[in-house]
């Protein structure tokens, strides 16, 4: 076994990685983060590579398929200001069954997919955590949300989150440093929806404004312990075992700009790559003592992968005219304005969620068209059942520019999937058509519904033809973005990869704090859930090397 380098290795710079690494080094270890991208900084935020676009966005999106990205350009939010902010997809590929098309989008970076995010952050609920106790339907999550609270509100408070309290039993209250407003429009719509259907809320947004350093802070306070070595173009291959104890001692790396192959040693490693990588990380770190891949004894390893069931709708709101920011976060002339509006799930008896999606959306916060009237654009988040079919394998025909064997991605709509989505679709036409407003089109991976004067209406004939043709490929499953699962927390080691504390049943020093985790997919964005957890995660390991 070679002496260790450092207390603990991080892989992954992300929101996971960022926290990983700040409770590490509070906790007086030598950490190493691993980064498989390039470090950043403000000079690649430059306001003046912002590209003039339309809504519809098809050329610039067309212009990066050319050059290698055809797969990171059906982001909704893709422009080409922001694409050194994705992987190349030629040098990135992977695989997915004929019949269930996925997208990955991702980057590779300092701060991983944290600069291409939404930058909302929403608490889950024991609707989410204890479904099958709930709800009878999924499972339940080894962790309830009255444990995870604390960690809630320690991310909340070191981010700085801007929102509003609502008291809404369906989407707890974060810890607010700044309040956030709603448009006169969305005012309007929010008394419209709730005077009608008083089971239905309408909140603010749950944001972090912009970070001019474009590092996070708990990453920038990792940075300042004198213990954090970062490693940046550095690939992990293989996760390295001892053969005797069965511990994880390491990793096998990769230089990405020479492809010079290194090994660095450490008591403890913690994936936070996202979650494909991280179990293509793991599956491919076979070993005589792991023949299935590393930590996968149960057979679980990769299964039940899930994505949230994605939709989108977009139209006019006639009642309210014209555009108006109520963004009160300091301008970002990189990204523009945030902030908007949630319809959390429904409220049900005593308080419990009676429905399996909620929405996310803004009216009158962009510019009109030729009618004046505000605009409206809506994305709705489903859950997705837990499939043990649905899983990440590897492909090992196909390799990425390193010579990697890259993840087949299998995830597919079951029957009760499509039920739930079609719910979510007939439910967001009722709501925004219910208060006043006309919709243009509503999709989703189950087609595209053009209503009024149709997709995109001021959009050149041509734009538009192309639009509805590349629909279907652009949304499909992997469109939301909040991809979870397999590998999976749980009370016993057949039933699961990991324990309570996001450690291997097989590898107690190995920990997974990402998404890879989660037993359900929930409706929420995943991000605040993955660093509350890895704070627990990494509390309780520090306390364990140190004993």
């Amino acid at each position: 076994m070679p002496t260790a380098q450092f207390d603990a290795m991080v892989i992954g710079s992300g929101a996971s990685g960022s926290f990983a690494a700040r409770e590490l080094t509070a906790q007086g270890l030598k950490v190493v983060l691993l980064e498989a991208g390039p470090e950043i900084g403000p000079k690649d935020f430059d306001a003046q590579r912002k590209i003039r676009q339309s809504d519809i966005n098809l050329w610039q999106r067309a212009k990066a398929t050319l050059t290698g990205q055809g797969v990171q350009a059906r982001a909704a939010y893709f422009d080409m200001r922001m694409r050194h902010l994705f992987v190349n997809d030629r040098e990135h590929p992977y695989t997915t069954p004929p019949d269930a098309p996925f997208v990955w989008i991702r980057g590779r970076q300092a701060g991983g997919r944290t600069h291409t995010f939404g930058r909302a952050l929403l608490r889950w609920t024991d609707d989410d955590f204890r479904m099958r106790s709930r709800a009878g339907t999924s499972e339940d999550w080894p962790v309830a949300y009255d444990e995870i609270v604390p960690y809630y509100e320690e991310v909340e408070r070191s981010l700085g989150i801007y929102g509003r309290v609502d008291d809404v039993p369906t989407q707890p209250d974060s810890v607010y440093s700044h309040e956030a407003l709603l448009t006169d429009a969305e005012q309007q719509f929010k008394a419209d929806l709730e005077g009608r259907w008083p089971d239905r809320r309408v909140i603010t947004w749950r944001y972090i404004g912009p970070e001019p350093t474009r590092i996070l802070h708990p990453l920038r306070e990792a940075m300042a312990s004198g213990n954090l070595t970062i490693r940046y173009n550095t690939i992990a291959h293989k996760v390295l075992t001892d053969e005797t104890t069965g511990r994880a001692i390491g990793a096998e790396v990769l230089d990405r700009l020479t492809g010079t192959c290194s090994t660095i040693a450490a008591s403890a490693v913690v994936l936070c790559a996202s979650p494909i990588e991280s179990i293509r990380l793991m599956l491919n770190s076979a070993s005589a003592r792991h023949p299935n891949g590393l930590g996968n004894s149960s057979g679980l390893l990769g299964r039940y992968f899930m994505d949230q069931l994605p939709c989108i709708a977009t139209g006019t709101y006639p009642k309210a005219k014209g555009a108006a920011p109520a963004d009160t976060a300091p301008p970002d002339p990189f990204y523009g304005p945030s902030g908007g509006i949630f319809v959390p799930r429904f409220v049900g008896e005593g308080g419990k969620a009676a429905s399996d999606f909620n929405f996310q959306g803004s009216i009158g916060r962009y510019p009109t068209g030729r009618s004046g009237d505000a605009r409206l654009s809506f994305f709705g988040f489903g859950i997705m059942q837990p499939d043990a079919d649905n899983r990440i394998t590897i492909d090992p025909r196909t390799k990425d520019a390193w010579g990697i064997p890259v993840p087949h991605i299998r995830c597919k709509m079951g029957e009760a999937d499509k039920a739930t989505l079609t719910r979510q679709l007939d439910t967001l036409t009722e709501m925004v058509e219910g208060t006043g407003g006309e919709l243009e089109f509503v999709g989703s991976p189950l087609g595209l519904v053009e209503k009024g004067r149709g997709a995109y209406p001021e959009a050149d004939p041509i734009s538009r033809f192309l639009f509805r043709r590349m629909f279907t490929k652009t949304m499909v499953m992997g469109a939301a973005i909040h991809e979870a699962g397999g590998a999976r927390m749980g009370e016993t080691p057949e039933a699961s990869v990991l324990n309570r504390w996001n450690q291997s049943w097989d590898v107690p020093n190995l920990l997974v704090t990402d998404a890879s985790a989660f037993p359900t997919s929930g409706v929420a964005g995943t991000t605040l859930t993955i660093m509350a957890l890895t704070l627990r995660a990494c509390r309780h390991l520090a306390a364990e090397l140190r004993s």
